[in-house]
């Protein structure tokens, strides 16, 4: 096998053994290359003049978000999603009455000059983060044509030969429409669930049967409270789910009770002999342990052999029986956090901040908070990434931090106090809500009339997948200088093309030392 696209990857370099660090055999590495390969011949063919249809366009968001990181393992689902791509390929040649485009042969890209290949991947990975934000925004009903559209014309360039300035084009051009891709997301979101306001969420969990939620799709959750009310089983989050918490639409269930564990990382310890089912809806699944294996539930284009699935028609009713049947805890059972604290704070969105913005800014003005610190992207298990645990321990008491995804697990628990009725740690929500701290960024902008770089503000942030890659090319795509990227940098990113960063961006590598780069970026 060949992978590099995680931040875990062996060596920093690449997976290329028998299996990868996340678990994914080579026989799936493999059949996720023809996934890749038979989508750019599909997208090529829609450039020859082939109508997609609503269908195609499913299918095409569907099977990119296979390939990312910790959703599939099961190389004889994937062989079977590349076969549904061929198939729509010659149905929509067909129907246009031209030849179906062959697939493409994804050594190409591998085995390319090095900083084409870098190139390549920073393109065809954030292609794959941006279609999980269109899938999620679809299947709430959501749809942009020109996010669509742009899919298949980001998969075809993959089988051109581009110059190094047209491919960091492209990069870039995927940054702008993730952009548009998350707008479209909040969105839906919002209209959907109601607007995300600010919640307290216990880690207690409570005596009797229950059901630990995890991912990113808030529809599965919203479609599971709706088949559990009344039954006596409860509903916890778990990882990137615990945003939920802060919608209406979601948490009047009184049965939505809390969250269950942290990041996605830890759940193989978390999860071992919990006597209650676990529902992945999304990615950040890893190989169950055998003590839990028998529990684990996938829905959406989650995969692993044996595990069972949840279908197309979100009949949840296997779930909710083993629920009943493992009976959860005897008692009531408390929890904590990584620091040890009990409960957590979600909710602050875009909404709730920029209805503060008045108070943030007068007291930036006032001197009562000297600078704001973004810290927030994927956890994951590689050593270092305490570093974010310990940059927030040291923020000084007239600071506040905004913090989103999985990595704010790594000090959301901390009570950081606040300034001023301001709460000094604000966390803004899933990885998707990227698209908030940019609004909130861009409303701060306003008010000091000044540009993003030119304020109070540093972005400290950690990746792991592909969602990660799509949000760095959009605040890159923005303009915004001076991010501070770790724990390691991009496998994928050769020296000349992180050069290429590092001189138009002032993208940095965090040094490791919490306390040294805190008084860089204070000055």
């Amino acid at each position: 096998m060949f992978c590099f696209q995680c931040e875990q990857t062996a060596g920093c370099t690449g997976c290329t053994g028998a299996a990868g660090v996340c678990g994914k055999r080579a026989e799936d590495a493999r059949a996720q290359d023809a996934i890749t390969g038979a989508l750019i011949g599909l997208a090529r063919t829609v450039q020859a003049g082939a109508e997609p249809s609503a269908a195609t366009d499913e299918l095409m968001m569907d099977a990119m978000f296979t390939c990312v990181t910790n959703v599939s393992f099961s190389s004889e689902g994937d062989e079977a999603m590349a076969r549904r791509v061929r198939e729509e390929n010659a149905r929509i040649a067909a129907a246009a009455g031209i030849g179906a485009c062959a697939d493409f042969d994804m050594d190409a890209v591998w085995n390319a000059d090095e900083d084409m290949r870098s190139l390549k991947s920073l393109v065809l990975f954030g292609l794959r983060g941006m279609a999980a934000y269109a899938h999620h925004a679809h299947v709430l009903g959501y749809d942009d044509p020109a996010v669509t559209g742009f899919f298949y014309e980001g998969l075809a360039a993959l089988a051109t030969d581009p110059s190094v300035d047209d491919a960091v084009a492209l990069a870039l051009k995927v940054g702008e429409v993730n952009l548009a891709c998350m707008a479209l997301l909040d969105r839906a979101n919002t209209e959907s669930l109601g607007t995300p306001a600010p919640a307290d969420v216990t880690m207690k969990v409570e005596a009797g049967p229950f059901i630990i939620v995890t991912g990113h799709d808030l529809r599965d959750l919203k479609l599971l409270l709706e088949q559990t009310e009344g039954r006596g089983v409860n509903v916890y989050t778990h990882g990137e789910m615990l945003p939920a918490h802060a919608y209406p639409e979601l948490r009047k269930y009184a049965h939505l009770k809390g969250n269950f564990g942290t990041a996605w990382q830890n759940q193989r310890a978390e999860f071992d002999g919990v006597p209650a089912p676990i529902l992945f809806t999304t990615n950040c699944l890893m190989p169950p342990r055998a003590s839990y294996a028998d529990r684990v539930f996938t829905a959406g284009v989650v995969n692993f052999p044996d595990a069972p699935h949840i279908g197309d028609d979100k009949d949840f009713s296997s779930v909710i029986e083993k629920a009943i049947e493992l009976g959860g805890y005897a008692e009531d059972r408390e929890f904590a956090g990584i620091n040890g604290g009990t409960s957590m704070t979600t909710g602050f969105g875009h909404a709730t901040v920029l209805g503060l913005a008045d108070t943030v800014v007068d007291a930036v003005k006032s001197g009562d908070v000297r600078h704001l610190f973004l810290v927030g992207g994927c956890d994951g298990a590689r050593a270092g990434r305490n570093y974010y645990t310990d940059f927030v321990k040291q923020t000084p008491s007239d600071t506040v931090v905004l913090t989103l995804a999985c990595g704010k697990f790594r000090f959301n628990d901390l009570d950081l106090g606040s300034i001023g009725g301001i709460p000094r740690l604000l966390d803004v929500g899933q990885c998707n809500d990227a698209y908030g701290a940019v609004k909130i960024a861009l409303a701060l902008a306003e008010a000091f009339d000044c540009g993003v770089n030119d304020l109070p503000l540093t972005l400290v942030l950690s990746w792991y997948e592909q969602k990660a890659v799509c949000i760095l090319l959009t605040l890159l795509h923005l303009g915004i200088k001076g991010i501070y990227l770790g724990p390691t940098l991009p496998a994928f990113v050769s020296p000349n093309v992180l050069n290429v960063l590092v001189d138009a961006f002032d993208l940095r590598p965090i040094s490791g030392d919490a306390k040294a780069d805190m008084a860089q970026m204070l000055g």
